[in-house]
């Protein structure tokens, strides 16, 4: 069986019990008493539960069981490889865009009309922003357009690995990044992008998004999708 391969007695606990969102458990106390290890050692085990979004506890409504989600694990690991790897997020971002382009056919046809609605209401929030006397960046909804695209797939590993990019995204600060003219291009491909939805031109649209990921601003730099080191350095950029 699965739940033989996982070396933490809390984590088969969860499995035996089928631990269903909502579910309210027995204390650690009593979970100890059953599963016959320590109430310490059970404890680390529970925090690493509640580290990968599994259970949360609180004062009044004791350990509860939450549905289950892909993006907890990975957003910690990523968390991890961008302190320790220079590269992290290119090797990353170059992951998110091959996810994207993959699943593009699959996800837009199951897009519904609210769904192409609130993309273009993204797009016309981005672009107001953009217009402002003090200028915004529009990163939460660069994150929400893209990940709108992708909602209806129903695969959590597809959506947590693409929530992890947009959060790695923040983490290396590139959602301060303030390009004016490199912001009204990716804009304009998004608007194009949401044009091509409605017109049912699926084909037309993943080349937009394509592109769209492709596109360098002036100092060489491309936001989502990772340039060669050969461009930054003719660029003059230094990584």
């Amino acid at each position: 069986m699965i739940a033989s391969q996982i070396d933490a007695e809390f984590l088969r606990y969860l499995l035996a019990h089928d631990c269903q969102p909502g579910t309210r458990l027995p204390s650690l106390d009593e979970i100890s008493a059953e599963v016959g290890i320590s109430v310490g050692k059970l404890r680390e085990q529970f925090e690493v539960a509640r580290t990968l979004g599994l259970v949360e506890a609180s004062p009044r409504k004791g350990i509860r069981c939450l549905a289950y989600d892909f993006l907890p694990a990975v957003r910690l690991s990523l968390m991890v490889a961008l302190s320790l790897q220079r590269d992290a997020f290119r090797s990353f971002a170059s992951l998110r865009i091959h996810l994207e382009t993959a699943f593009w056919d699959e996800a837009v046809v199951l897009l519904l009309p609210d769904d192409i609605a609130r993309l273009n209401e993204l797009v016309a929030r981005a672009q107001a922003k953009l217009t402002y006397d003090r200028i915004q960046i529009p990163y939460p909804e660069h994150r929400q357009f893209h990940l709108t695209i992708f909602n209806r797939l129903g695969n959590p590993f597809v959506l947590g690995l693409l929530e992890a990019y947009w959060d790695a995204y923040e983490a290396v600060e590139l959602n301060t990044y303030a390009d004016y003219a490199y912001l009204q291009e990716v804009w304009s491909y998004h608007e194009r992008i949401v044009k091509a939805l409605e017109a049912g031109d699926t084909a037309t649209g993943k080349e937009l998004l394509i592109q769209h990921m492709r596109l360098i601003d002036k100092m060489g730099v491309a936001h989502e999708l990772p340039v060669p080191m050969s461009v930054k350095q003719t660029q003059g950029v230094e990584l």
